[in-house]
């Protein structure tokens, strides 16, 4: 027998998306009922299934739900990342969402949770543990599944594995309980500097670490996404010089020659150029400890691993040497498919802001409770594609730039943007006294550089 239950919003997914346009939807609209679905027994998305070792990428400050601070203002005070804003762990994650849930949605009377179901689509939702069906009769429905993240301890190898090699997700690493002759870790972006460096920071010797990469990443230095004053000059300045850089380049090649002269890109081998761009952040001695690893193979995709060798849908080889095959080739975002946030009784939350996805699902949730039409909404909503092959970047850089254009031009949303943390940049930007010169220099250059920027983006689109 199926319930049915009534709602304003039926929202799908509890991730980090999910929680982030619930928290705004609950402050803007105070009389609004909102039912959440989620297959995990908690909130947090994929979160749920990341390694244990897991961090952020980008300061705690930049993550979570407005309404709660995630990293109380830290500064990490050793490691590789000493001296710029804390990396939450991903039980410092999980902890929080929970709380945010225990502690906010649930105490408001105004959502209700149903954790361990399977959402089957028109409204319908099963228990995974009783089977009960659920039909939710909502006004909207809030797809915060669409981009579809996954995680390396649920991902399938698009590569074949023989019988007999020792493979196994990053997850798995901590679990090890033997030495073996050496680790090779197969995968280029995230998960595979996390691996390395993890591997590293527990003394395993870099002559024993091989890293197969199919393509090399552009990287963007950590010490330019801090939002502190302080930081001023490393933010707000580094954006001056990358629109500097953009509006002086003769072509795209010399666009990103000229975004790694300022300092904006970072590469792991300064003798081959990068092909790929996933937006992932780094310190300066994270990549210190990465160089340090010097068996890196370019051979492309692998095809098949078996006990004695590895095989490269090239047709060229490497011998497995014995190695713990350690598997981080999965991509963080599949079948990125950009839709209208705003379509008739759906919305469909996805990045409006580059790099920022909690963000972005803030600010689709009160554009949802203070814009009214749907092609208003939409028209302060443009998708920002994420980021993949140095096209996109193109794209990505200039979709974000006409979004910023916008939003300044609403008086209502750059007051909201302002006293909102998971924005960043906008109160340290307005918080400039005009008598500081250099920071005010900074806005100038900032300003001037813009639509020259924005000019040179259209025509490499062109």
């Amino acid at each position: 027998m199926t319930d049915t239950i009534n709602t304003d919003y039926l929202v799908i997914g509890s991730g980090a998306v999910g929680m982030a346009f619930v928290d705004t939807l609950l402050d803007e609209m105070p009389d609004v009922d909102i039912v959440m679905v989620d297959r995990f027994a908690k909130p947090g998305g994929h979160w749920n299934s990341a390694y244990p070792f897991v961090t952020l990428h980008q300061p705690s400050a930049f993550y979570g739900v407005n309404s709660r601070e995630l990293s109380q203002g830290l500064r990490d005070e050793t490691g590789l990342n000493k001296g710029l804003g804390d990396l939450a762990t991903g039980a410092e994650i999980l902890f929080y969402f929970d709380a945010v849930m225990r502690q906010k949605f649930l105490p408001s009377g105004r959502v209700r949770f149903f954790p361990l179901s399977d959402y089957k689509g028109e409204g319908v939702f099963e228990n995974r543990l009783s089977g009960q069906e659920t039909k939710a009769i909502a006004k909207k429905t809030v797809d915060c599944t669409h981009l579809n993240t996954t995680v390396p301890s649920t991902h399938t190898p698009n590569f074949e594995v023989g019988e007999g090699v020792r493979f196994m997700p990053l997850n798995d690493l901590p679990l090890m309980t033997d030495a073996p002759r050496g680790f090779t870790v197969v995968g280029g972006g995230k998960t595979g500097i996390d691996a390395i460096l993890w591997l590293l920071e527990n003394n395993v010797p870099p002559q024993t670490i091989r890293w197969i990469k199919s393509r090399d990443a552009w990287l963007i230095n950590r010490k330019h996404t801090q939002p502190f004053p302080e930081f001023f000059e490393d933010t707000i300045g580094n954006q001056a010089n990358k629109f500097e850089a953009i509006a002086g380049a003769t072509s795209k090649s010399d666009m990103f020659d000229r975004l790694e002269a300022c300092g904006y890109f970072l590469r792991l081998d300064t003798t081959v150029r990068p092909t790929m761009f996933h937006g992932a952040t780094i310190s300066e001695a994270e990549l210190a400890e990465l160089r340090r690893v010097k068996d890196v193979v370019r051979k492309g995709r692998v095809a098949e691993i078996n006990t004695d060798n590895i095989t490269f849908v090239s047709g060229r080889t490497e011998p497995t040497l014995g190695h713990v095959i350690v598997d981080c080739s999965a991509s963080a975002i599949k079948d990125n498919v950009i839709k209208p946030v705003f379509q008739g009784d759906t919305i469909t939350p996805q990045t409006v802001r580059a790099y920022q996805p909690v963000f972005s699902a803030s600010l689709i949730a009160w554009i949802e409770a203070n814009v009214q039409g749907e092609a208003a909404k939409n028209g302060l909503s443009g998708v920002v594609p994420l980021p993949d092959d140095l096209d996109t970047f193109v794209r990505m850089t200039a979709a974000n730039m006409m979004n910023q254009a916008l939003w300044g031009q609403n008086k209502s949303l750059r007051n909201w943007m302002r006293e909102q943390r998971l924005d960043g940049f906008s109160k340290i930007v307005s918080g400039v006294d005009p008598a500081d010169i250099d920071k005010v220099a900074i806005l100038n250059r900032l300003k001037k550089a813009a639509m020259p920027a924005m000019a040179k983006l259209q025509s490499f689109l062109r």
